[in-house]
């Protein structure tokens, strides 16, 4: 992932199909990949569904961008996204962009900025579509970062309208081992960083709060099937256990001949 701190980056929110009740922790989440230098939040600012939003855009300084709703059914807000979003593309005052939103209509946008060389992260809903979540280089739930949905009536983000499959948590243990085998050393010991690179290159969706915990050395040591060695001053690394040792002692119990009896006489 780019420096944070020379990365200049576009939010781009489609309010339509995301909470209000996300926009502080999704910014304050956004600051750890980059500088937020544009900030834009589409929708139609005219109906009562986005009224909650608006004391969202004075609080962080986001631009609004009106799009009518011209036919009914009809989600226009995509299109004035995608269309911005090229022109920032082609702007060329950009590293990054970061796209919020849970509809599948967005895959190919963040496709297309990723062949130009551009990081994309997503944010959304559990509910997004498997396929967005694959096309963006990082996608973070919303649900992780510790805000929750209003209960005033407003609908929650919408699911994709393509019925794509929403995107599942993959299996943690299946995740974990192939990293650690894939980044190991002679001795089996991986370095925690470099686990952590290979999860996120592989894994678009991995992030340790996913599973309930803040870090991922915390996560790991959670795990029993995992020895976490991170004394202090070194970096932590971790290693599968060895299990073969207690494998072979219980065939060992189960094989071992049975003593003959010895009869008296």
């Amino acid at each position: 992932m780019p420096d944070a701190a020379n990365t200049r980056l576009a939010v781009l929110i489609d309010a339509d199909n995301t909470s209000a009740n996300h926009a502080s922790a999704l910014l304050d989440e956004i600051a750890r990949y980059g500088v937020p230098t544009v900030k834009r939040a589409y929708g139609d600012w005219t109906t009562q569904q986005l009224v909650s939003w608006k004391k969202q855009l004075n609080m962080h300084a986001i631009q609004p961008v009106q799009q009518f709703a011209y036919t009914t059914g009809k989600n226009s807000t995509d299109s004035a996204l995608i269309i911005d979003a090229m022109d920032l593309l082609y702007s060329g005052n950009l590293e990054a962009f970061a796209i919020v939103s849970s509809d599948s209509d967005f895959t190919r946008l963040a496709t297309r900025l990723r062949e130009s060389g551009k990081t994309v992260y997503g944010l959304g809903t559990r509910r997004t579509p498997a396929s967005l979540v694959a096309a963006c280089d990082k996608f973070i739930f919303l649900e992780v970062l510790g805000e929750e949905d209003s209960a005033d009536g407003e609908p929650d983000e919408a699911e994709g309208d393509d019925g794509d499959t929403a995107a599942r948590l993959p299996d943690l243990r299946r995740l974990l081992t192939t990293a650690i085998n894939r980044t190991s050393h002679e001795d089996g010991w991986s370095q925690l960083g470099s686990v952590g690179s290979y999860l996120s290159t592989s894994n678009a969706s991995f992030d340790p709060r996913n599973y309930g915990f803040a870090k991922l050395v915390n996560l790991a040591r959670a795990q029993d099937y995992l020895d976490v060695d991170h004394d202090t001053g070194n970096a932590p690394r971790v290693r599968l256990k060895d299990t073969r040792a207690s494998t072979k002692g219980s065939s060992a119990k189960k094989t071992a001949p049975a003593k003959k009896a010895t009869r008296k006489r």
